[in-house]
C-alpha cells in the first residue's frame, strides 16, 4: 500500500505517469487471493505493485495464477486494471 492507502508504488515517477518510456507496463502475478481477487505483481525490474480487486473489473478474468504474464494499466501510483496478455 502507498502512504496514500491506495495500492500501488508512489516512489516509482515512471509509474506515477502510467508506463515507463511511453510501454505498457508488464509483470508477472506473485500473489492472488481468490476471495477479495487483490494480490501483487512483480514487474521486469523485480518491483512489486499491489492490485485491489477492482482492478479485474470488466475484464473477464475470474482468476489468476501465479506466474501468469500479465500487462498493468495505471493512473498516477494505482493499479487501475490487469489483464493477461492474450487478452485486449
Amino acid at each position: 500500500m502507498t502512504d496514500s492507502g491506495h495500492p500501488g508504488r508512489a516512489d516509482d515517477p515512471a509509474l506515477r505517469s502510467g508506463s515507463p518510456s511511453g510501454r505498457p507496463v508488464q509483470g508477472t502475478v506473485a500473489t492472488y487471493d481468490a476471495e477479495n481477487r487483490s494480490g501483487s505483481v512483480l514487474l521486469d525490474d523485480g518491483t512489486r505493485l499491489a492490485f485491489a480487486g477492482t482492478a479485474l473489473e470488466g475484464t473477464g478474468l475470474r482468476l489468476l495464477r501465479s506466474g501468469q504474464r500479465v500487462r498493468l494499466e495505471l493512473e498516477g501510483e494505482v493499479v487501475r486494471r490487469v489483464q493477461l496478455l492474450t487478452l485486449r
